[in-house]
């Protein structure tokens, strides 16, 4: 039946020129963006979990500076003159040997030592030379996970005093006093080729000794930190490549599915017109039958 007020034919034609428009203008915000879940509207569920990754990368990302900053932290400088000067104290037990000559060398080693612990500070951190308010432990962030909606960060805590070499209670590797001095305030200009004089400077080797076998220890265990550290910084940058992979996969548009769409609701759109043209003109033949 034809009508003069109601042309069911346009209200079809247009109905499905709204539906393309709607399709056309869902595909050109994906191909503008790049993504198919843009908004929470567009697919709530993928949406929400891409928010998660995202923040988890996020904090990865953090994990991943706060590794480079304890790398560069648990480089020490360990060169800290020790073989040199026991072999100066091995030369002073040479019967006639002039000290006092000897003894410029190890004050010059002695305050090289002190100068070279003070300077060792990264980020305001000192485990060299220690103070009353360097922190008695450190931990350094080494990892990051979550499990449902509860964030795990891994840590690994170090013990300042075991790499010291001089704190401010004098308990450090260089400053600690042992028989008659430390390593840090020993002279031996005084002393002389009598018997009790050799057995201090024995006494002496003996201390220094000690002193490179701790800092050769705490240099082993600062170097198997280290190590641990590279590798959580590999593993975590190849998780966040994986999140990254992971977000592309929920919420990225395949660019070329979209332009293939495109191209066929642009088509769908000019017949649609076409249609709605075709729809409206046809109410135009009802004029003829009242001529």
């Amino acid at each position: 039946m034809s009508s003069l007020l109601t042309n069911s034919t346009a209200m079809t034609a247009l109905q499905t020129l709204r539906s393309v428009s709607s399709q056309l203008s869902t595909t050109q915000n994906r191909i503008s963006t790049g993504q198919r879940v843009a908004t929470a509207s567009d697919n709530a569920a993928y949406w929400s979990i891409a928010t998660s990754m995202r923040a988890d990368n996020a904090a990865l990302s953090a994990v991943s500076d706060s590794l480079g900053l304890s790398a560069a932290t648990v480089i020490g400088n360990k060169d800290s003159g020790l073989t040199k000067l026991q072999a100066l104290l091995v030369e002073a037990k040479t019967a006639g040997i002039d000290r006092t000559k000897i003894q410029a060398d190890v004050t010059q080693i002695q305050q090289q030592m002190k100068a070279t612990a003070n300077a060792a500070t990264f980020n305001g951190v000192n485990w060299l030379s220690t103070t009353a308010t360097t922190p008695a432990t450190v931990n350094l962030v080494s990892s990051f996970s979550r499990v449902g909606s509860t964030p795990t960060t891994g840590s690994i805590t170090l013990t300042t005093a075991n790499y010291s070499l001089y704190t401010a209670t004098q308990g450090g590797f260089l400053d600690k006093v042992s028989g008659a001095a430390s390593i840090d305030t020993l002279s031996i200009s005084a002393l002389t080729d009598s018997a009790a004089d050799q057995t201090t400077l024995d006494g002496y080797i003996t201390q220094v000794t000690a002193a490179i076998n701790s800092v050769a220890s705490a240099a082993a265990d600062l170097g198997a930190v280290k190590t641990r550290i590279s590798t959580n910084t590999d593993f975590v940058k190849s998780l966040m490549d994986s999140v990254d992979r992971g977000i592309g996969q929920l919420v990225d548009a395949d660019m070329n599915q979209e332009s293939t769409r495109l191209a066929a609701l642009q088509v769908q759109q000019q017949l649609g017109v076409q249609a709605l043209s075709i729809a409206n003109n046809s109410s135009q033949s009802i004029l003829s039958l009242f001529r």
